[in-house]
């Protein structure tokens, strides 16, 4: 058997340790930037918090018109969703609240659907 020192990566996760101070962290950066590539928001500009305290979804911000429905049909956002929370539940509890509101959202706008589909 040969040691092989310590421990980079597990599972996809990146593992950075600090003896000294007995700290252990792990990463899923490069998981997080395949979804961004995926779902075409690579560009989009990193921020330090993912959701400030002030923000506020709205049904202001739901498409209004049928072209803008049929647009965000073909978005795969409860996907992307889902894709983050994986990074969330394993590594990432602060993006945990700015996630959890974009679901709350994308909810309400399901049922709102409905709502406007059977009337």
């Amino acid at each position: 058997m040969k040691d092989l020192g310590l421990a980079k990566q597990i599972l996809g996760m990146k593992i950075t340790c600090d003896r000294k101070k007995e700290k252990l962290w792990l990463s899923q950066e490069i998981y997080v930037q395949k979804i961004l590539e995926r779902f075409n928001m690579s560009n989009f500009k990193p921020v330090c918090s993912p959701l400030a305290s002030h923000f506020k979804l709205s049904s202001k911000q739901c498409p209004s018109s049928d072209e803008e429905r049929d647009e965000m049909e073909k978005v795969p956002y409860a996907s992307a969703v889902g894709s983050l929370m994986n990074a969330m539940v394993c590594t990432g509890p602060d993006i945990a609240y700015a996630i959890g509101r974009g679901e709350q959202k994308n909810q309400k706008t399901d049922e709102t659907e409905k709502t406007e589909k059977k009337n």
